[in-house]
């Protein structure tokens, strides 16, 4: 996308992005005034003090587009519960008409270890892609969507590290329909909370961090926590999480994998299921060099499977594979 195209809108030609001016009314006043337009945010540190929101009005929506270097930053004093970043939170129109599909591309989004970084607040067809959050409490929330609770959301090759707090959270999905590719997820005690149905996941990667948090409540930790069945996972990697997979009963599993690097801690369960599990588990690989047999753990004794389990694969200690299930 060439950007020197002065169709777009160009942040820094109304606006600092030196670190240490707030910018944030300048950043809405452009989204603002500037309906249905690009707006591209050059390599620099935007400091914002309160959030920024987008409208969900296919008549007034704007694109978010940042450069590989350009970074919102939340202030020191940063006091909101929103994200950073708010894309469809204003106006609370559920339309596909032109104008619907915008999103958030590129950059980095520094919560600074006080903010959380992005949120889905509305609308339908919201994209965001290529953009790294970094130090937020929740990397990226997607909340009960505008059609009837879908929030029909892309999210592809977006990375979050949190800010290693106990309540931390990489993604957070509330609404429904939504497709979310290619994630790396660190330093969060939770990796992915799913509360929704109807989505899917693939290749989504959360990385326990084994700090003070971690070690002072590891049972706890969780790698994916699935509060509805009715969602799809594919390729989906927990490392070092105490439960790699929570789950309340159901959900399809493909191609998934657990592992723990680390030999500080004992309990390592691979799937948990709240009641008795009727979805389906098609290939997993659970292991850990540094573990013996006993402490990596598929399910706890007395998991009732009801439905399709196949291709349980342990890795021992020396490297060779034994069929679980």
């Amino acid at each position: 996308m060439d950007f020197s195209n002065r169709n777009f809108v160009i942040a820094t030609d109304f606006l600092c992005a030196d670190g240490h001016n707030d910018v944030s009314d300048a950043i809405q006043n452009l989204i603002d005034t500037n309906p249905n337009r690009t707006i591209f945010f050059p390599d620099g540190v935007y400091l914002l003090s309160k959030p920024i929101l987008t409208s969900s009005d296919n008549e007034k929506s704007v694109d978010l587009a940042l450069s590989n270097f350009a970074r919102f930053l939340a202030a020191p004093d940063w006091d909101s519960g929103e994200a950073m970043v708010r894309l469809g939170a204003k106006d609370g129109v559920n339309s596909l008409a032109p104008g619907s599909n915008y999103g958030l591309t590129g950059g980095i989004i520094d919560g600074n270890g006080v903010a959380k970084g992005v949120s889905i607040d509305g609308g339908r067809e919201t994209r965001i892609q290529n953009v790294d959050i970094k130090n937020a409490s929740v990397g990226l929330h997607i909340q009960y969507g505008a059609n009837n609770g879908s929030s029909d959301a892309d999210i592809m090759n977006v990375n979050v590290t949190g800010n290693g707090k106990r309540d931390s959270v990489g993604v957070l999905i509330e609404g429904f329909d939504n497709t979310l590719t290619n994630m790396r997820i660190a330093g969060v005690f939770t990796g992915v909370v799913v509360k929704s149905g109807g989505n899917m996941l693939r290749n989504i990667h959360p990385l326990l961090y084994m700090n003070d948090a971690a070690k002072a409540d590891y049972e706890n930790t969780a790698g994916f926590r699935i509060l509805n069945p009715m969602n799809w996972f594919d390729y989906c990697y927990s490392d070092q999480y105490s439960t790699g997979f929570e789950t309340t009963g159901g959900g399809v599993f493909k191609n998934c994998f657990c592992w723990w690097y680390s030999g500080e801690e004992k309990a390592h369960i691979a799937f948990r299921s709240a009641g008795p599990f009727i979805g389906s588990v098609d290939t997993l690989v659970i292991g850990g060099k540094s573990h013996p047999e006993s402490e990596n753990c598929f399910a706890p004794e007395g998991t009732q499977f009801l439905g399709a389990v196949s291709g349980v694969v342990s890795v021992l200690e020396d490297g060779t594979a034994v069929r679980v299930m």
